[in-house]
């Protein structure tokens, strides 16, 4: 199976204006997250970005750098811009977020063995909530999934809902996944995916994925157990320098 796999990187981020080109210890972050991404089953890796200084950097560092859009609205759709730029075929698109300097390749190539699967569609990654804080955050969507690892239905709010037990002891009586955003996709069903309308459950839950369920296409899910770091504000980059020095010591 021929994989690529695609980092999105905007430079004008509303929470963190240039948050791609930002160092962590003597190495910018989308370096870090193209020689994670690089060292997985992928036979090719790009940025795609909407910023020339972004593909400058990436080109200096021995990557390569697409331009695209500055109008997109997902990093789905600026993967399929850069994929369509390349003229070159691959059956497997994986977008990988190109805020998570410490993403592991082995998350990346979880990802990829879901398509061993023929009827996978798009495949993406879910971890068990650790904690009632993690539980109850919005900004860290849980996930249900069916016998088979497909996704049944993605929410801010904790999913489901344990009827009879107090919420402090949620997770003593059931495991609770959260959603680890990084997305596989066979190349024609990413095109599919760019051509859908919004709809009512995306747009009350702010989660593009629910489009693509609400549309019939089946993701399917593989677990992991290894954390990412995401890089949102200023504040999560001091988290991610400590973090990188512990892993150094």
């Amino acid at each position: 199976m021929k994989a690529l796999g695609i980092i999105p990187a905007r430079f004008a981020s509303t929470r963190y204006p240039g948050k791609p080109l930002v160092l962590l210890g003597g190495k910018s972050m989308i370096q870090r997250v193209y020689e994670q991404a690089s060292k997985s089953q992928l036979q090719a890796v790009v940025v795609a970005t909407d910023d020339e200084r972004i593909k400058q950097h990436v080109e200096a560092f021995g990557g390569t750098g697409v331009m695209t859009s500055p109008e997109h609205q997902s990093g789905t759709d600026r993967c399929q811009e850069a994929y369509s730029q390349l003229g070159e075929a691959f059956e497997v698109i994986v977008n990988i977020q190109g805020d998570e300097p410490f993403i592991q390749p082995e998350q990346i190539d979880k990802v990829l063995g879901c398509f061993a699967q023929q009827e996978a569609q798009i495949a993406t990654l879910i971890k068990p909530v650790q904690n009632q804080e993690e539980l109850l955050s919005p900004n860290s969507p849980k996930v249900v999934v069916g016998a088979q690892g497909q996704a049944l239905y993605f929410s801010r709010h904790p999913i489901p809902y344990l009827r009879g037990v107090d919420e402090t002891d949620w997770l003593q009586h059931h495991v609770f996944y959260k959603h680890i955003g990084i997305y596989g996709y066979r190349t024609q069903v990413l095109a599919q995916l760019t051509q859908l309308q919004p709809s009512l459950l995306e747009k009350a839950e702010s989660l593009e994925q629910l489009r693509w369920l609400e549309h019939g296409f089946k993701i399917i899910t593989a677990i992991t157990h290894a954390e990412t770091i995401g890089i949102d504000t200023p504040s999560d980059l001091e988290k991610a320098l400590e973090y990188l020095q512990r892993i150094k010591n």
